[in-house]
């Protein structure tokens, strides 16, 4: 039997669809194959902005005439927006040939509603209130050598105004440092070249007591075991971000001289009614002492236009915070209203055409900045941890520890190696050289 898993929105859900994929091949579903072949199509859903709703329902929907030919199709629909509240009583609504509805408190579940699917004709729905029991014990089929996420914590305590991600997530749980340990080593020994440690805000990692240590002691612990590897974490929350880890990040040479802190606005009324609990000042102050322990360090961040209210000083105040701030790249969007959110309820929604047209603008400046600190690599040579090869380009490609891809010939396979790039030309936040 085959299955095919579609995943919206971030890393944490990537791999979480490799973990629904464990569960699949436990299930007796042997290999990943096209939707037309599939014998069990599962949706892993995301609702933190409103595309990656709209593209899910778009592509349910489109699966009602391939349900029709193919009576036996099992199509299951999870995550983060089965998880919202009424969701999942819309999904069965507007698609009745959905088969398995589950949210993202019980994947672990999910075998288990198979097998309740495949002994009965009438769709099963389990959406657990809290989550249930961690996924430890599930074996991931992983799609990312020579990558490899590991989630240390899972949920969010912060409820930023603007995020329902506390609310189809649940309250912040950390998973206990010796299990994060031995699945780092486990990988490490299977040849895994890369970790990233996931978690909503890896800096309050601990701060249910349940892990034993604190984050920058976990990752010392991770960086600690041997051998040529890199370490990477996010996502970092500024009101927690501290010395401690910016002296493992200068001390442990493996761990990623890279740093996503999502700054969200450059100005301090909107941060407040973000609930983001910093100041631009105290924003700024981290990054400085930050590159005060490693100079140059690449800063990357999430910013969002057109929140409620927010007015052209306000956004102008972005701007500079990108420019002050020299941020190597940044995920930029426009602000998107999630139901049950307290942003949502507020006054003075920003209109499309203004939103539009201060992303275009915030885009405009971040490229500004990623093409100068790109164009400061030609000439030099990087290190790159060769990841993939690029059919249509004929080029293998990786990333160097500060996230830049690197594009280059190579007359062997070095996919899961690490090689020196020469670059000779950059184009945007690619590189491109030869091997030295």
């Amino acid at each position: 039997m085959n299955y095919s898993i579609i995943t919206y929105g971030c890393q944490m859900n990537v791999h979480e669809s490799e973990k629904i994929a464990g569960i699949l091949k436990e299930k007796g579903y042997e290999r990943e194959s096209p939707l037309e072949e599939a014998d069990i199509i599962v949706f892993n859903t995301c609702c933190i902005r409103e595309n990656a709703e709209n593209h899910a329902f778009g592509n349910i929907g489109a699966l009602k005439k391939l349900k029709r030919e193919k009576k036996n199709l099992i199509i299951a629909v999870g995550g983060c927006m089965a998880q919202e509240e009424g969701k999942a009583e819309l999904l069965r609504k507007k698609f009745p040939f959905i088969d398995i509805v589950f949210g993202t408190h019980n994947l672990c579940e999910f075998g288990e509603l198979i097998e309740r699917k495949r002994a009965r004709r009438k769709a099963v729905v389990s959406l657990l209130p809290e989550r249930g029991e961690t996924e430890d014990h599930i074996e991931p089929v992983r799609r990312s050598y020579p990558n490899a996420w590991v989630n240390i914590t899972y949920g969010c305590n912060n409820f930023c105004s603007y995020c329902i991600v506390p609310y189809v997530r649940g309250r912040e749980r950390s998973r206990r440092a010796e299990d994060i340990l031995r699945e780092v080593r486990t990988l490490l020994e299977e040849g895994y070249k890369e970790i990233t440690l996931l978690g909503q805000n890896v800096n309050s990692y601990n701060s249910d007591g349940q892990g034993g240590m604190s984050f920058p002691e976990l990752l010392d612990a991770v960086a600690g075991m041997g051998g040529k590897y890199r370490v990477r974490f996010m996502t970092s929350h500024p009101k927690d971000f501290s010395e401690e880890l910016a002296r493992v990040m200068k001390a442990r040479e493996n761990v990623c001289n890279l740093l996503h802190l999502p700054a969200q606005s450059g100005n301090d009324r909107i941060l407040s009614l973000m609930n983001r609990r910093y100041t631009r000042e105290k924003y700024l102050a981290e990054i400085a002492m930050l590159r005060g322990y490693i100079p140059d360090c690449p800063v990357t961040t999430d910013l969002i236009v057109g929140f409620p209210t927010e007015t052209e000083e306000e956004f102008e105040d972005t701007l500079s915070l990108v420019r002050e701030a020299k941020f190597a790249s940044a995920f930029t969007f426009v602000y998107s209203p999630r139901t049950g959110t307290k942003a949502a309820a507020m006054e003075g929604q920003i209109s499309e055409d203004v939103s539009k047209e201060r992303i275009m603008r915030l885009v405009e400046q971040v490229n500004e900045n990623t093409r100068a600190l790109s164009a400061t690599f030609v000439g030099k040579t990087t290190e790159i941890l060769c990841e993939d090869f690029d059919e249509k380009k004929g080029l293998y490609l990786g990333r160097n520890e500060g996230g830049r891809m690197g594009y280059f010939e190579s007359e062997r396979n070095v996919i899961g190696e690490f090689v020196n790039l020469k670059v000779e030309r950059a184009n945007g936040i690619s590189l491109y050289g030869k091997l030295v």
